[in-house]
């Protein structure tokens, strides 16, 4: 069994193993594929893993008949022509669960540095400025303590909930919204957006993408927040109105704001919210520490084994 793997490097940058997939055929690793380079590499595989290289329904159709199976070293998989994949018969598998827990440490990562800016104090102290200080101690920001705040959830799934539950930990009082869930569980208590919008002192995003929630956080939403606020997005860039955003933090009504993920990625360097000094933005990594890939490694093995062995799991086009 031939199996291309054609984007490797992100999840494998060389301190994993691809032995797993080995043990189950022949495998040929290339670090990332330029689109050009697609057929040329995939012709042949019985077996196509991908992250972000993009499948197309003309490219599947040109891998047929061989390409029987197709992972996705991921949890979202938009990047696969997901009908053409089902009309040819092929499978298409995801990692739906692997970053939990390393997503919802990356949230309070972001939401920390927003309140104490520890890499700034850092920063100045190693230039000389703490020698410098006539008094015990300064800080060149507000600092902001977190007990007694309100946090505020979009999306209450796995990330959502576990992001929920650190956030309590800090003393936070959670509200959460969902459109598919309703009632109170033992962290959050489950209120209307807009009611979350209003009283929540932090927000963070953990909803997929759909066409009904694209840019929900816009000028209106951000109108209705409290003066302010502070936004979290580790969810998916397009759910954020990046224009408003930047409106709102140079008018202070959003005070800060914590991304890991924007609309287009990587990130053009006409982006607006690059210029803004109380946006923190980086390169889509809240998934990314070596735990977490290995489960994600752990999981797209064990998808491909079950496949093979006539129960196929995680299949996004059944």
């Amino acid at each position: 069994m031939k199996i291309v793997i054609l984007d490797g490097y992100t999840e494998n940058p060389g301190d994993l193993s691809w032995a797993g997939f080995e043990a189950l055929g022949e495998v040929t690793v290339y670090d990332r594929t330029f689109t050009s380079d697609i057929l040329a590499r995939a012709k042949g595989a019985d077996v196509l893993l991908t992250n972000k290289t993009p499948l197309s329904a003309e490219t599947l159709s040109a891998l047929a008949p061989e390409l029987r199976y197709i992972g996705v070293l991921a949890t979202g998989y938009n990047v696969v022509d997901i009908a053409a994949a089902r009309a040819q018969g092929v499978p298409v598998c995801n990692i739906p669960t692997y970053g939990t827990a390393a997503v919802a440490q990356f949230v309070m990562a972001l939401l920390l540095e927003l309140c104490h800016h520890v890499g700034d104090h850092s920063r100045s102290v190693k230039a000389g400025d703490w020698s410098r200080c006539p008094d015990f101690c300064y800080w060149n920001s507000p600092l902001i303590e977190l007990a007694g705040k309100t946090f505020g959830v979009i999306g209450y799934g796995r990330i959502g909930r576990a992001t929920a539950r650190l956030a309590a930990a800090f003393g936070m009082e959670v509200l959460a919204y969902d459109a598919h869930a309703a009632g109170m569980d033992e962290v959050a208590r489950m209120v209307p957006l807009e009611e979350l919008l209003a009283a929540s002192d932090v927000i963070s995003l953990h909803c997929p993408l759909f066409e009904s929630n694209r840019g929900m956080i816009n000028r209106e939403s951000i109108a209705r927040m409290k003066n302010g606020v502070l936004l979290i997005n580790t969810s998916r860039g397009p759910l954020v109105d990046e224009t408003a955003l930047a409106e709102a933090l140079r008018t202070g009504k959003v005070a800060g704001a914590g991304l890991d993920v924007l609309e287009v990625e990587p990130a053009r360097p006409d982006n607006p919210l690059l210029a803004e000094p109380h946006c923190l933005i980086t390169p889509h990594i809240a998934w990314a520490p070596k735990e977490s890939r290995q489960r994600l490694m752990d999981i797209a093995v064990d998808n491909l084994t079950a496949w093979l062995g006539g129960k196929p799991q995680n299949v996004v086009n059944p």
